[in-house]
């Protein structure tokens, strides 16, 4: 199976922001969030569902941490752009970052059930980030994506604790996977939804493994084809997992196998620096095509195609891969 996506050559430039392994801190140039909300709402938000550790409440900046929770927390996410005017637009530009203005919670009691009634009868995209990113980064994250793309649903950030820190690989990989059983309960719920659309996901470097793991979860306990139909694209962007788990745990996942676009690039310095922790085992991400194609899954390679200093993270920001990414969104749109 073949997306054969050309990439631009010309050099990215970066927002300012450095590219950690996993960071995901780039921010479109358009400049408004405003389709991220339904017209009578006045302010951008996504929502996001959360494992992290609440700060003082999650009353204000930070919001929640890199502590492991005991409960699951769906909250909105209001944003605050920098502004439309010059000086606005030139600090988006070197930050790379919408401000978060507010943090609300939604359904104290129940926050899946809420969640749930917050998207009925909308498409959902769910971004899954990678390792060494914060919480706020996370929920720009999905914004970012969504108005890179253009989706029209319910942008949502399922937000696992990581450290962000580029020296807790170790802490960030064992809280993904701590984290499938909540994000299990949130696709569920979601793909179960009598009054829901279609459910995206996009998952980047180690929340690629989360959502594997989750899926074969969810596959295992809820597998029918009334669920598998509800389930749109899935897209794996530098996946941080070993090739021979990858390729062991497709058939695991039945025809959700069939959703699945990997996104790669030979050249990702760092998941070569991931290859090395694991004990030199291939990481699917910078994983050869053809290696991948004999799997059955569909491939958007972007080796040499000009993905910056690291070559992790600028399918968020490269508008020739963020069309591969829309692509595969309305492909799993129509399925």
């Amino acid at each position: 199976m073949r997306d054969r996506t050309i990439l631009s050559r010309r050099s990215f430039l970066g927002t300012g922001a450095a590219f950690a392994l996993a960071g995901c801190n780039s921010t479109d140039a358009t400049g408004s969030l405003a389709s991220l909300t339904p017209p009578e709402k006045r302010e951008p938000s996504v929502i996001a569902v959360t494992t992290r550790k609440p700060i003082d409440g999650a009353a204000e900046e930070p919001w929640f941490g890199a502590g492991r929770s005991g409960a699951t927390r769906a909250v909105r996410v209001v944003f605050e752009p920098l502004g439309t005017s010059l000086i606005g637009r030139v600090a988006a530009s070197v930050t790379g970052r919408w401000r978060i203005n507010r943090v609300e919670a939604l359904g104290k009691n129940d926050p899946i059930a809420a969640l749930v009634g917050q998207t009925a009868n909308t498409d959902v995209l769910v971004y899954v980030h990678g390792y060494n990113t914060s919480f706020e980064s996370s929920v720009i994250g999905v914004a970012e994506i969504a108005e890179g793309i253009g989706f029209q649903g319910t942008p949502v950030a399922f937000s696992w604790p990581s450290r962000a820190d580029l020296l807790d690989y170790g802490y960030d990989r064992e809280s993904a996977l701590w984290s499938r059983d909540a994000m299990q309960d949130m696709l569920e719920a979601l793909a179960k939804s009598p009054s829901g659309g279609k459910v995206h996901i996009i998952a980047h470097s180690m929340g690629t493994l989360l959502t594997l793991e989750t899926l074969r979860q969810f596959w295992l306990a809820s597998g029918t084809p009334d669920v598998a139909a509800r389930i749109g694209a899935i897209v794996f962007a530098a996946p941080d997992i070993d090739i021979d788990l990858f390729a062991a745990s497709l058939p695991r996942i039945g025809p959700l196998a069939r959703h699945l676009t990997v996104f790669t690039s030979t050249g990702d310095r760092a998941l070569a620096v991931s290859r090395r922790l694991a004990g030199g085992v291939t990481r699917v991400g910078s994983a050869e095509r053809d290696r991948l194609e004999q799997l059955g899954v569909r491939v958007v390679d972007a080796s040499g195609y000009g993905w910056g200093l690291i070559g992790h993270d600028v399918f968020i920001s490269n508008s020739d891969v963020r069309a591969a990414l829309k692509r595969a969104v309305e492909r799993g749109a129509q399925a």
